[in-house]
C-alpha cells in the first residue's frame, strides 16, 4: 500500500500538466526494485494512452501493477523484446493473473521452437512466456520484417530490428526487436540486449538513419551489447542505462571496478563522445517529456 501511494505522488500532476506539455507523450524508466539487471520502461501519451516497453523481472511485477494502476491498468501496446527473464519476467506474471490490467495488444517478434533451444538455460522461460501469452487471449502482433510502424495517439513506434534465426551466436540477444519512438519534441531508440552482430546488422540496413536519436537505450545494459564502433557512428544526445549499481560499476563484490564487466569502458567512451546526459535505472525513477 505505501508503495502504491509513493507511485501516486510521482505521478501527481500528470493530467493537469497535459495541456502544458510541448511534447506528445512522456517516458519513465522505472527503478530496479531489486538492484538487479531488467528492462523497463513506460510510456503516457497526452490523451492518456499507456505503453510499455518490456517490463522487468519476475520480482519487480508489484511495483509495475503499482505504476500501471496510477496511470488506469489500461495498457493500448506491450512491446517486448525478446524472452529473457528480465525482459519479461513481471509481464509473465501479468498474464497469468491480470488483477485488473487490461492490455489490448502485445507486440513482439517470436522465436522458433528450434530457435528457443539455442540457449537450454532460458528455453524454459521462452517457451512459458509464449505459451501464457497465447491463453490470456490478448490480440498478438509478431513481426517478422522490420519497418512497420505503429502509432498511438500521435507518437509512433517504428519496429527497425527483428528476430534473425540465422545468427546462432549470443541468440536471443541478437534476434531482438528494435524500436524507435518518436514525436514532435524527440525520439529514443530501444536496443534492448542487442549483440554486436545485430549492431552490424542495424548498421548495414536499410534502416541506418532511424538509428539517430536524442535518447538511446544502451544495448545490453550496457557492457557486451553492441560494438563501440556502433556508439561512434550513430548520433544520440542522452544515454538510458537499464543498469544496477554493480553492473554500472563494474562491481563483482570487491568494489568498483573489480569485475570483468564492460560496462565502464562503454561509460568512458561515451564521456569521450560528449554525452553528459545518463540516466540510471538503480539511481531511481526518470521521467523525459
Amino acid at each position: 500500500m505505501k508503495q502504491f501511494i509513493l507511485i501516486i505522488l510521482l505521478l501527481a500532476g500528470i493530467s493537469s500538466a497535459s495541456a502544458s506539455r510541448r511534447s506528445d507523450f512522456v517516458l519513465w524508466q522505472l527503478p530496479s526494485q531489486i538492484n538487479t539487471i531488467g528492462n523497463s520502461y513506460v510510456f503516457q501519451m497526452n490523451n492518456g494512452d499507456v505503453v510499455v516497453m518490456d517490463g522487468g523481472v519476475k520480482e519487480e511485477t508489484d511495483y509495475l501493477r503499482g505504476f500501471l494502476a496510477a496511470l488506469g491498468n489500461k495498457v493500448k501496446i506491450w512491446f517486448v523484446s525478446h524472452p529473457h527473464p528480465d525482459h519479461v519476467g513481471a509481464l509473465n506474471e501479468i498474464l497469468k493473473s491480470p488483477k485488473g490490467i487490461k492490455i489490448e495488444e502485445v507486440c513482439f517478434s517470436g522465436f522458433s521452437q528450434a530457435f528457443c533451444e539455442l540457449e537450454p538455460a532460458y528455453k524454459a522461460v521462452a517457451e512459458d512466456f509464449y505459451m501464457n501469452l497465447k491463453k490470456s487471449g490478448i490480440p498478438l502482433l509478431n513481426v517478422s520484417q522490420p519497418g512497420q510502424v505503429i502509432k498511438v495517439d500521435r507518437t509512433r513506434f517504428k519496429i527497425i530490428g527483428v528476430k534473425d534465426e540465422s545468427i546462432k551466436i549470443n541468440a536471443y540477444n541478437n534476434s531482438c526487436m528494435i524500436i524507435r519512438v518518436w514525436d514532435r519534441k524527440k525520439s529514443i531508440v530501444f536496443l534492448g540486449d542487442a549483440g554486436r552482430e545485430e549492431g552490424e546488422r542495424l548498421l548495414n540496413g536499410p534502416y541506418r538513419k532511424d538509428l539517430d536519436c536524442n535518447y538511446l537505450q544502451m544495448a545490453h545494459h550496457g557492457q557486451k551489447g553492441v560494438s563501440k564502433l556502433f556508439y561512434r557512428t550513430i548520433k544520440f544526445n542522452a544515454c538510458l542505462w537499464p543498469t544496477p549499481s554493480w553492473l554500472y560499476n563494474n562491481d563483482a563484490g570487491k568494489g568498483y571496478n573489480t569485475g570483468s564487466f564492460e560496462t565502464l569502458e562503454i561509460r568512458n567512451l561515451i564521456d569521450s563522445l560528449g554525452i553528459k546526459k545518463n540516466y540510471v535505472s538503480w539511481k531511481g525513477l526518470y521521467k523525459i517529456k
